[in-house]
């Protein structure tokens, strides 16, 4: 062991007998014998000793003029300290700094200030600590492993009946960890006995168990990784800590706990948080977020604690002659800020921060002060001149910004007339309810120039002016294209016939030869072969021929008697195709709704009576586009969207009044910038035959196609809406 010293000689200074013997003197002495100074009277820091202990420890003491009460201590995290405080101790020592450099202890800073000597030991990182006195000695027993073994104290320095006890509690018995029916993580801990006393809390995200008064096996000393296990718990670290076992539990991000003990079993058990839960808790969960410090007091005054924290933090602290009491704390690595809100609550005192400025006080008292600023910065509103401005409005308008000013109920005029025409009265009138305008404050909109006219307070004058620049800005733009494909394909086939007969006879006029009528569309009319035309009709035996027929051919089969028999074969075939395209487009504000049309009115003429003629109403056949898209943060848009096709169809009529096929989509989307999204798509085929034939005959095999026609038609229809959205950027400004 290496110990180290750090002294000087000091003259001793006047004691009591040399002041009394100073005394004797005449009377005008004894006014200087009163104010000479008595510094042997107060307690001294004289000198700092430190050595190095096996297992990487480190003993500090501080060697005092005289015994002194337990001194203050707390630490720090960041940075790494310990600070003592030793309240009516003055520092003697030739110099503040005293570098040490040995294990994780750096230096020693010893500071006088306001009756009190403070301590500073620097650390390279945080570790363990125990402090004890012993007459004119003071103990700083560093590092951990120091704490969990004898305090080493040289022969010369104390008697070692002052060494605290060795002796170590008994060992815990188990650590275990179960995964329950639900998922949840169960951590068990098997303690000695019954009555062993452990505590729970959370450190750092994490969650640490300090069984008291126990001691941990070699067995035990070890980290578990249970993470495989699909629970809330990743892993489980178990090590001595002091005369305790300190068992630090690794959570997942979000969960909650359960601590609960039977006979010797010590239970935590962990569940993980559904959504609600998990905002739930960060809404209700206050964040502390200052450096961590540790603090031990018993039956300390509230005002030395928090004149502690003002030191620790830097921050300036003011508190209320009101704040009195004492309080005992053991807090151990918790957030300053989260320390000071601990002691504000435990002692009914309230803190307000005004920059790097915090007032305590009685949560009466602070109230009590605020409810009379208040009532008097109420009273200064009432008082201060009344100011009238004239604001322009830009972009928006001014009776829309209007209406959120307006407070209570106070009209709002509206003021769109001409000045020429001595319209000075508002055009119309309406009542809103008031908002940041004071009691005394009215607001006036003029639709004409689109400006506000405002009279407040100079106060309330500045908030609006700060609203209106908030809200009087361009609206981003959005140009919604859309594009209607309707395709079609059809085909259609058809097969008929017509079979009929023609009478031979003489024609008296021009001798005796036989004249043949020729066949005809519909009747087998004739004319001769003289090109003179024979009034009348012959009508058919079979008359079913294709409705548009693209071919005929006509057969003279035979004859019979003075009949000649004649046969028609007529066909038709088509194919079509078609698509129409519509390409609407529309711009519109962010928000805004916008609306394109364009198409015809089809006339429906409603039949008369005898007391009413006939009505004539019109039918929209037209390809309307309905939007209003919403720019988000990412810039993508949402779109509200509408698209309507309607278009009279001449094929179909009732009462000489077309049909109206009706095509429409309705629907909201969230699309990318420039992003064409398919909106919806409706595909529909028909298929139709039909046959017409004579009876019986129609039937016949082979012979019956002659007294039959047959149709068949295929319609394939496919509607597809596209719609591709593009925010508008604004124009390039030149430089």
């Amino acid at each position: 062991m290496q110990a180290h010293s750090l002294t000087r000689t000091r003259r001793p200074g006047p004691t009591l007998a040399r002041v009394a013997r100073a005394c004797r003197y005449p009377t005008w002495l004894l006014l200087l014998c009163l104010a000479w100074p008595v510094s042997g009277l107060a307690a001294a820091l004289k000198d700092v000793e430190f050595a190095s202990l096996p297992g990487n420890q480190v003993r500090i003491d501080l060697v005092l003029s005289e015994a002194v009460a337990a001194p203050r201590d707390f630490s720090t995290d960041s940075p790494a300290r310990i600070v003592l405080d030793l309240p009516g101790v003055t520092s003697e020592l030739p110099r503040k700094n005293v570098a040490i450099d040995v294990g994780p202890v750096q230096s020693l800073t010893a500071l006088d200030a306001e009756g009190r000597t403070r301590i500073v030991v620097n650390l390279a990182t945080p570790v363990p600590y125990r402090v004890q006195s012993q007459g004119d000695r003071i103990s700083i027993a560093i590092n951990e492993s120091a704490v969990t073994s004898p305090l080493a104290v040289p022969a010369p320095v104390a008697p070692p009946s002052a060494a605290p006890s060795t002796a170590k509690g008994p060992e815990l018995r188990g650590i275990d960890f179960q995964r329950g029916p639900a998922g949840e993580g169960r951590v068990l801990v098997k303690l000695p006995r019954p009555d062993t006393r452990a505590t729970v809390a959370e450190q750092g995200g994490k969650v640490v168990v300090e069984v008291l008064d126990a001691s941990l096996p070699a067995r035990l000393r070890r980290r578990l990784d249970v993470v495989d296990f699909g629970t809330p718990v990743v892993a489980i670290e178990s090590q001595p800590q002091g005369r305790d076992v300190a068992i630090t539990i690794q959570p997942t991000k979000d969960y909650e706990y359960l601590a609960y003990q039977v006979n010797e079993l010590f239970t935590i058990e962990f569940r993980t948080l559904t959504q609600e839960q998990q905002e739930r808790k960060r809404r209700d969960q206050i964040t502390f977020s200052g450096d961590r410090l540790t603090l031990n007091f018993q039956d300390i005054e509230v005002r030395a604690v928090l004149q502690l924290l003002a030191d620790f933090t830097g921050l300036n602290l003011v508190a209320s002659d009101s704040v009195k009491g004492n309080v005992t704390l053991r807090l151990k690595n918790v957030p300053w800020d989260q320390a000071l809100d601990i002691i504000l609550k435990s002692k009914g005192l309230t803190m307000r921060q005004k920059g790097n400025v915090i007032m305590i006080g009685p949560t009466e008292e602070v109230m009590a002060r605020e409810e009379q600023e208040l009532a008097a910065t109420q009273k200064i509103e009432e008082l201060v001149p009344l100011r009238t401005e004239n604001i322009q409005i830009n972009y928006a308008k001014a009776t829309d910004i209007a209406k959120l000013l307006a407070s209570q109920q106070m009209q709002v005029a509206k003021v769109s007339g001409s000045l020429q025409q001595g319209d000075a009265q508002a055009e119309e009138e309406e009542t809103q309810a008031r908002g940041l305008l004071s009691s005394r404050g009215s607001v006036t909109a003029d639709e004409r120039t689109n400006t506000l006219l405002v009279q407040d307070t100079a106060d309330k004058l500045e908030q609006v002016r700060l609203l209106v620049a908030r809200l009087d800005v361009p609206m981003r733009q959005v140009m919604i294209e859309s594009r209607v494909v309707i395709a079609s394909d059809n085909f259609a086939r058809e097969l008929g016939v017509r079979f009929g007969a023609n009478r031979l006879q003489v024609n008296e006029n021009k001798g005796n030869f036989n004249e043949i009528y020729g066949g005809r569309p519909g009747t087998l009319e004739g004319t001769d072969y003289w090109g003179t035309t024979v009034d009348g009709t012959v009508p058919l035996m079979v008359d079913l021929p294709a409705a548009n027929p693209t071919s005929a051919i006509n057969f003279l089969i035979g004859k019979i008697g003075s009949y000649l028999l004649q046969l028609e074969l007529s066909a038709m075939q088509q194919e079509g195709r078609g698509e129409i395209i519509s390409n609407p487009r529309v711009i519109t504000s962010d928000k805004q709704k916008a609306e394109i049309e364009v198409g015809q009115q089809v006339p429906i003429v409603t039949p008369g009576t005898q007391n009413e003629p006939p009505t004539v109403k019109y039918q929209d056949a037209t390809l309307k586009l309905t939007v209003t898209p919403h720019i988000t943060p990412d810039n993508r848009i949402l779109m509200a969207l509408k698209v309507t096709k309607n278009e009279a169809d001449e094929a179909l009529k009732v009462d000489g009044n077309p049909y109206i096929n009706k095509r429409a989509v309705e629907t909201n989307v969230l699309v990318d910038n420039g992003e064409t999204v398919v909106l919806g798509g409706v595909f529909e085929r028909s298929r139709f035959t039909s046959k017409e034939q004579v009876p019986w005959l129609g039937n016949l095999p082979i012979v019956g196609n002659l007294f039959k026609n047959d149709a068949r038609k295929e319609t394939n229809n496919e509607l597809l809406i596209f719609v591709t959205p593009r925010i508008l950027q604004p124009e390039l400004k030149s430089r």
